[in-house]
């Protein structure tokens, strides 16, 4: 299980961003850590889980709350 410590400031999509390569798998991350699920922007030493993604496919340019079912 990989977790990533979160540094005073960091935001899902930062970590994300930085963890998992872009924004996009923002929900993921948070459906991964749903104790955090309320957190805007983290203090300092917060270990969040990070979850196993596809990272070899690119993700959609939407965040999935923006995607259709077309």
């Amino acid at each position: 299980m990989k977790t990533y410590t979160t540094v005073q400031g960091d935001m899902w999509d930062l970590i994300a961003y930085k963890v998992l390569g872009s924004e996009s798998y923002l929900a993921e991350l948070i459906d991964a850590n749903p104790a955090h699920r309320e957190t805007v922007i983290f203090p300092a030493n917060v270990q969040l889980v990070i979850p196993d993604v596809n990272t070899t496919q690119t993700p959609s340019a939407l965040p999935p709350w923006k995607r259709g079912n077309t």
